[in-house]
């Protein structure tokens, strides 16, 4: 559900969802969008796509849709021990792997589910390209650098990565970049990016809360430079199908997240248990 803090939030983003508006055309002609997650500017990378900023608050099940209607977020699931715990994290590291080191000094993360959409998109096939580092856990020789994120990453419902670890990519560094590409298929003028943490890894290290899904940007643009369109008609009803995915989702998957988050947290408190017991 979407609590009273962020209606204000989403409200200008609804509109968007809804069947026959200017921003979601019968006709769609979308086909690239970037995003510097956490990002409180828009940026020119040096592959000169434009990434768009996304520092929208998000509370525990809400969701937005960007000022330029071209994408949209999601987010699910609380950090249980971490009261104050943020979604947006910042770092002032320069990182030494890329050439667009600002993309990679603010990451949205979540508890639970965190997704993205393209909205509007031309059918055909895409190049996506995730973009992450690992800026939670200090590049030291002290057990706050031991901190492990695990998370699966599905792009249109279809898994890509299982068990991804950010810093496994990088022989445990943190600070380094790690990009995936993936072509894409659309075929109904939407795409979900879905980023899930299904309880794997370490939950508290350096600190309650450092656990979940985590990634510092995104772009999308045409597959091999042009948009290979696909021969089926596009359905004018897409506008609809966009709610039910978006606005749907926010609801349903809460309660996996809650489930996961729960049940994690139930093991470690009966490790905890058995270890006391077993020192009596």
């Amino acid at each position: 559900m979407i609590d009273s803090s962020n209606r204000s939030i989403l409200s200008s983003g609804l509109n968007c969802l809804q069947r026959n508006t200017p921003c979601l055309p019968a006709s769609p002609d979308d086909s690239s969008f970037a995003v510097d997650s956490g990002g409180n500017r828009p940026i020119i990378g040096s592959d000169k796509s434009y990434y768009e900023p996304d520092d929208t608050n998000l509370g525990e099940a809400s969701y937005y849709v960007s000022n330029s209607t071209r994408w949209g977020i999601s987010n699910t699931g609380k950090f249980m021990e971490a009261a104050n715990a943020s979604f947006i994290v910042y770092t002032s590291r320069q990182f030494t792997n890329t050439l667009d080191s600002v993309l990679f000094q603010t990451a949205r993360t979540s508890s639970s589910s965190l997704r993205y959409y393209g909205i509007g998109l031309k059918n055909g096939f895409y190049n996506v390209e995730l973009q992450f580092a690992e800026i939670f856990f200090p590049d030291n020789t002290t057990w706050t650098s031991l901190g492990t994120r695990i998370f699966d990453i599905f792009i249109q419902g279809e898994l890509r990565e299982k068990d991804f670890d950010i810093k496994k990519q990088t022989n445990g560094k943190s600070y380094t970049v790690v990009l995936r590409q993936y072509v894409v298929r659309v075929t109904e003028n939407f795409m979900e990016i879905h980023l899930f943490w299904a309880g794997k890894g370490t939950c508290c290290i350096p600190r309650q809360g450092s656990y979940g899904p985590l990634i510092s940007a995104l772009s999308v643009s045409p597959y091999g430079g042009n948009n290979k369109v696909d021969p089926g008609p596009i359905k004018n009803s897409a506008g609809n199908s966009k709610i039910a995915l978006v606005a749907g989702v926010v609801v349903c998957t809460i309660v996996l997240g809650f489930l996961s988050t729960g049940t994690f947290l139930w093991r470690q408190k009966r490790k905890k248990m058995e270890a006391e017991m077993g020192g009596s």
